[in-house]
C-alpha cells in the first residue's frame, strides 16, 4: 500500500499583520445586504477628485543660466537626466535634471539666438543659430569639434538616430553628413518659396522627414528619392511638428490659429483629430514617449498636457512670472515635462499634476490606483465631472478664452443664418477639418 505524505503549511506567515493594520472582518459580498453601495462608493469617487486636485502641485523647480529667452530645448535620447537648453543670447547649456546642475556651459557658442539644438549620439551635441552656421560639440569640451558654415541663417536641425546624416531649415531643407563641410543634398518644392521653420526625421523611418514652413506649408520629404513627395497648404502656418514614438504615420502640427493638428500622413486631406484649448498661437509641441499624451506651449503663457484622441480639457499648467512659452519637451520616463519662456528660464512640471515624488510603498500605490479607478468610473456623473474638468486659469487666458468662444459662436451663427438664406443644395456645409486644408500638392 502506497503512502501518501501531506505537506502542512504554516499560514501564520502570510496573514501576519502589521502595527496600525486593520482587524480582518469577514464580509457578505451579497448586493442584497449592501443597499447603499452605490452610494457610498460616488463618495468615494467625489471625494477621491477633490483629493487630486487639492495634491495638484505640478512646479519642481526651474533651471537657470541664461539671460535672455529659451529658444529651443533638446534631450538626449539614451538619457532620462541630460537636456540641453538654447538661447536668444547665443549661449548653449546641458543641464542634469536630477542634479539641477550645469554638464556644460557654452555662453558665446553662436552670435545670436540659438534656432536649433539636438544630440549626435552619446556624447555630442548639434547646434545651429542666425549666425548662418552649425556647430558640432562634444559635451565636456568648450570648442567646437566642426564647423559647418551654410549661406543662409538655420532655423533648426535634427539629426538622424542611426547614421551620421543631419537635416537643416533654412529658406530650404538641407541634409549634411557629419564628415564633410557642404550639404550633400538640398531638398525642396518646386514652386516653393518659404522660409523652412522646422524639421524632423521620422522616429521609425528614418529616410522620411517632414518640415512646416512660413507659407503655411506642412511637407514630407524622402532623401532617398531627393525631393519633395508631397505638400498641403494650410489656413494658418504651423510653428512647430513632431512624429509619434508608437504611430510611425502620425504626426502633429502646432498652429497659429490657437489649435493643435494630429494628421495620418497616409491621408493628408484633412486631419485625423483637432486639439482645442490655447487662446494664443501654439509655439511649440512633443510626444511623451509612450505616446499616449503630449505637452504645448504657447503664447498664452500656458503649458498644456494633453491626452491623445482627447481633444479638449488639458492639464493646464501656468504661474505669475511664466511669460510666453516658445519650447516644450517630455522627459524620457515621461514623468516630466520642461518649459522654455521668454523670461530666460526652463521650468521643470510633473507629467501627472498629483502625482507624489520619491518613494511610494505598495499600499500607498494600490490606494493611488484605486481612487483613480474610481474617478474613471463616475467621471460621467455631474459633480464628478464638474471637479475633474474645472481647472483655474489666470485673468487674462480667462478673459481671452471667453472672448474667443463669443467669436466662435458668432460665426456659427453667421453661418447657420447664410445658409437658411441660399438657395437649397447651391452651397453644402464643410466640416471643420475639412476647412483646415486648403490644397494638397505632389
Amino acid at each position: 500500500m502506497v503512502k501518501v505524505s501531506v505537506l502542512q503549511h504554516d499560514l501564520s506567515a502570510h496573514t501576519a499583520t502589521r502595527p496600525g493594520d486593520p482587524t480582518p472582518v469577514s464580509r457578505n459580498l451579497n448586493p442584497l445586504m449592501h443597499p447603499f453601495s452605490r452610494a457610498r462608493e460616488r463618495t468615494r469617487a467625489l471625494n477621491a477628485a477633490k483629493m487630486d486636485r487639492m495634491f495638484s502641485k505640478p512646479f519642481v523647480g526651474a533651471l537657470e543660466g541664461h539671460i535672455d529667452a529659451v529658444e529651443v530645448l533638446a534631450k538626449q535620447g539614451d538619457s532620462l537626466s541630460t537636456v540641453a537648453s538654447g538661447s536668444w543670447d547665443g549661449g548653449v547649456i546641458v543641464h542634469n535634471l536630477s542634479q539641477r546642475t550645469h554638464i556644460a556651459r557654452l555662453p558665446q557658442a553662436h552670435k545670436g539666438k540659438v534656432t536649433g539644438l539636438c544630440f549626435a549620439g552619446d556624447s555630442r551635441l548639434l547646434s545651429c543659430g542666425v549666425d548662418r552656421n552649425v556647430k558640432l560639440w562634444k559635451i565636456a569640451s568648450d570648442e567646437p569639434l566642426n564647423v559647418f558654415p551654410g549661406k543662409y541663417a538655420f532655423n533648426s536641425i535634427d539629426h538622424q538616430r542611426s547614421s551620421s546624416l543631419f537635416a537643416t531649415a533654412s529658406t530650404l531643407v538641407q541634409i549634411w553628413d557629419e564628415t564633410k563641410s557642404a550639404p550633400i543634398s538640398n531638398l525642396t518644392f518646386p514652386t516653393s518659396t518659404e522660409t523652412i521653420s522646422s524639421v524632423r526625421f521620422n522616429l521609425s523611418e528614418s529616410s522620411i522627414l517632414a518640415s512646416v514652413g512660413s507659407d503655411r506649408t506642412f511637407t514630407l520629404y524622402d532623401i532617398r528619392t531627393g525631393k519633395a513627395e508631397r505638400r498641403v497648404v494650410m489656413q494658418m502656418r504651423a510653428n512647430a511638428l513632431s512624429w509619434s514614438p508608437t504611430f510611425p504615420t502620425n504626426i502633429l502640427l502646432a498652429s497659429e490659429d490657437h489649435n493643435l493638428y494630429a494628421f495620418d500622413i497616409r491621408r493628408l486631406d484633412a486631419p485625423s483629430l483637432i486639439y482645442k484649448g490655447h487662446v494664443a498661437a501654439v509655439m511649440s509641441c512633443d510626444w511623451s514617449p509612450t505616446g499616449t499624451e503630449f505637452v504645448s506651449g504657447g503664447w498664452d503663457r500656458t503649458v498644456r498636457i494633453w491626452q491623445t484622441g482627447q481633444g479638449h480639457s488639458p492639464e493646464v499648467y501656468h504661474t505669475k512670472r511664466m511669460q510666453r512659452v516658445t519650447s516644450t519637451l517630455f522627459t524620457n520616463d515621461a514623468r516630466f515635462v520642461l518649459s522654455g519662456s521668454d523670461d530666460g528660464n526652463v521650468r521643470i512640471w510633473k507629467g501627472k499634476a498629483s502625482e507624489r515624488l520619491g518613494i511610494v510603498t505598495a499600499r500607498e500605490r494600490a490606494a493611488i490606483e484605486y481612487r483613480s479607478s474610481l474617478v474613471d468610473r463616475w467621471k460621467m456623473d455631474r459633480e464628478v465631472g464638474k471637479v475633474v474638468r474645472t481647472r483655474h486659469l489666470p485673468k487674462p487666458v480667462y478673459a481671452a478664452n471667453k472672448l474667443k468662444n463669443t467669436m466662435l459662436e458668432s460665426r456659427r451663427v453667421k453661418e447657420e443664418r447664410r445658409r437658411k438664406h441660399t438657395r437649397a443644395g447651391e452651397s453644402k456645409p464643410k466640416s471643420e477639418r475639412k476647412k483646415v486644408i486648403l490644397a494638397e500638392q505632389s
